[in-house]
């Protein structure tokens, strides 16, 4: 798998978890303390996270980081 393949499953991943949740972009950025810039940049796969930006998220979302990364 290639890295921008990666971060195109690590996005998609954080849309669906995020979806479920019935949250927007906006609504994750406030749980997380980023903006929805950043959100939207993670999702889309044009950066590449570090291992503590999805460990807030993971934490946004109340599930274990693995879940986050379970595709």
């Amino acid at each position: 798998m290639t890295k921008d393949a990666l971060k195109k499953k690590i996005g998609n991943r954080i849309v669906k978890l995020r979806e479920q949740k019935g949250w927007t972009q906006s609504d994750l950025a406030r749980e997380c303390g980023k903006d929805r810039q950043a959100i939207e940049k993670l999702e889309n796969g044009k950066v590449n996270p570090t291992a503590y930006s999805l460990f807030e998220i993971s934490k946004a979302l109340k599930i274990e980081l693995y879940q986050l990364l379970k595709f």
